[in-house]
């Protein structure tokens, strides 16, 4: 039977195992959703909102590794797909956006909800076309798909609302014909010029991001060999911080002293699987060695004395027998004996009764009067009771710098977030498009205020596909990295106060489990029940709005700029 376009596309995504779509309904989409209807294999998962909707994609494609789709529907539909969408592309995630479009009679006409798709995705998308006849399918399926999976990014695919039900007089099944992953490694001179640079240096640092993740032994054993203290990044925190004797967390704005000092004195960094982005915390005038499979990252962030572009697993086992072990351990163990320290002090602010010491009564005075709950304790409790195999989502700002520095990735716990857009009310989607991946795993996400409320219709969504998500929400009612930017640029706190309503209360509204927390004492208690409940829950802690986080290495423009908005903001009004 000659099948028509919508269903050449949903036969083709069942085909793949794409398990689920993400979207909302729409007049230009009725015929896709209708062969997803009727399609075995796949189904329709319905978001209150596409941005949401495109999250879920990109946390599913991001977790699996393998392709994930999202549709909107024509003009506002398609559009509200867009941030979504940025995120996943600049994640390298897999992700095919199928969006409607109007009559093709139309097109070009400024029609009513009309939108150039092609032009709106051109950023964002490796891929885009729009489908002007039936007999193009299913060779542009095959493209869209291809190229989303062989550039990891963001393809979309254009249907207009009177093309879905066409026939396609041609019909034949999709041949995808998706190569394998390829392994590779840089050749015997590069690797030799790269044992050579290394072998210069008695202070090595190791900077290891998310790309080293499947290179676990053969980083341990570079480590070992060169006694080099272990810098992760954020996304390099899966798989690195367990059993590791030479690691010393992360770097950058939310990182600790003893990271910062690994990286200001060495003499050689090996960068391995990472982009990180931020200049301003590498170390000047050290040589510098960087692994990476994408050639193009070699060198863009900091100048590299040596670039080899290959998969860090394969490049490490060929190099590591050119390369000469480094005696001293001085600066390893000086860096692992920071770290310590780093980490005792960390636990005992994170302890609900350090407020009621006397160290912690001194510091209450300035930074906790109320004595409400400290977000560290919150984090912390969540990282006691949570599973070894918890998938943890995270909101761009304060939640994620409480998450990076009090939830170790013990065990096969997985991490993401909206790490490389950095955009606000990424978490909660994320956890649904997780949820969805891996029905049987903890899937905990830790919401800021802000970011829950900007999406905060598609809890209705957790509900209706009931969903055991685990939502905390860092409930400080504010913005709280703008509150600390500001802060530390001397400004006073503007325009970051939220008026939050109760959001257990919001969440039993909704038909979630919903719990509030605003005493220390019911801290613990209260994250255990939460993560043991079965089905979708809502923590909601109601912790210090005037929690600072102190970077790893602060500086006394920071310190100033921070007492000078302290003063301005205890002025009387408009004294300022």
């Amino acid at each position: 039977m000659t099948r028509t376009v919508a269903q050449v596309i949903v036969d083709g995504l069942a085909d793949l195992g794409v398990g689920h779509v993400f979207g909302v309904v729409g007049d230009a989409l009725n015929p896709l959703t209708d062969a997803i209807r009727s399609t075995e294999g796949i189904e329709w998962t319905g978001f209150r909102h596409e941005e949401a909707a495109a999250f879920a994609a990109g946390a599913r494609a991001q977790l699996s590794g393998e392709l994930a789709v999202c549709m909107g529907t024509v003009g506002p539909g398609s559009v509200h797909l867009l941030n979504g969408l940025y995120d996943a592309a600049k994640s390298g995630a897999p992700v095919l956006a199928v969006c409607g479009q109007v009559p093709l009679s139309e097109m070009g006409g400024d029609y009513f909800q009309e939108v150039d798709n092609d032009l709106l995705f051109r950023d964002v998308a490796v891929y885009r076309a729009t489908v002007t006849s039936a007999d193009q399918m299913p060779r542009l399926l095959e493209s869209a798909v291809r190229a989303a999976v062989t550039r990891r990014g963001v393809a979309v695919l254009t249907v207009p609302g009177d093309l879905g039900d066409r026939k396609v007089e041609e019909d034949r099944p999709p041949r995808f014909a998706l190569p394998r992953p390829a392994v590779t490694r840089p050749d015997d001179p590069a690797l030799a010029e790269a044992a050579e640079t290394i072998s210069r240096g008695s202070r090595v640092t190791l900077l290891v991001g998310r790309g080293a993740r499947d290179a676990r032994e053969e980083v341990l054993r570079t480590a070992e060999l060169l006694s080099a203290p272990m810098v992760l990044t954020l996304k390099g925190k899966e798989g690195f911080e367990e059993d590791n004797p030479y690691e010393v967390g992360q770097t950058g704005l939310i990182g600790n002293p003893a990271a910062a000092r690994a990286m200001e004195e060495c003499d050689t960094l090996i960068l391995l699987g990472t982009d990180f982005p931020y200049r301003d915390w590498y170390p000047q005038d050290c040589r510098v060695v960087q692994i990476d499979v994408r050639e193009e990252h070699l060198g863009r962030r900091v100048p590299v004395d040596v670039g080899l572009a290959g998969d860090v697993g394969a490049t490490l086992r060929a190099l590591l027998p050119l390369l000469s072990p480094v005696a001293s351990r001085d600066h390893l163990d000086g860096a692992r004996e920071r770290f310590a320290r780093w980490e005792e002090g960390q636990a005992d602010l994170a302890d609900p009764a350090h407020d009621k010491r006397l160290l912690g009564r001194v510091r209450a005075m300035f930074d906790n009067r109320v004595e409400e709950i400290r977000p560290e304790a919150l984090a912390a409790a969540v990282d006691r009771h949570a599973d070894r195999d918890a998938i943890f989502t995270s909101d761009t700002g304060m939640a994620t710098v409480w998450l990076s520095r009090f939830v170790r990735m013990r065990g096969e716990r997985r991490l993401i977030g909206s790490y490389n857009l950095g955009s606000m009310a990424n978490a909660m989607p994320q956890a649904i498009g997780a949820q969805l991946w891996a029905p049987d795993r903890q899937v905990v996400a830790f919401c800021g205020d802000g970011g829950l409320g900007m999406l905060l219709g598609d809890l209705m969504t957790i509900r209706s596909e009931r969903l055991p998500v685990k939502l905390v929400v860092f409930d400080n009612r504010r913005l709280g990295m703008v509150k600390l930017e500001q802060e530390q640029a001397g400004l006073p706190e503007f325009g970051t106060v939220l008026d939050n309503p109760d959001f257990a209360a919001v969440a039993r509204a909704l038909g979630l489990t919903g719990i509030r927390v605003t005493e220390p004492g019911e801290l613990d208690d209260a994250v255990r029940e939460a993560l043991a409940l079965p089905g979708p829950v809502l923590l909601d802690v109601v912790t210090n709005p005037a929690e600072v986080a102190v970077p790893g290495r602060p500086t006394v423009s920071q310190g100033w700029g921070f007492a000078i908005a302290k003063i301005k903001e205890n002025l009387p009004s408009g004294t300022g």
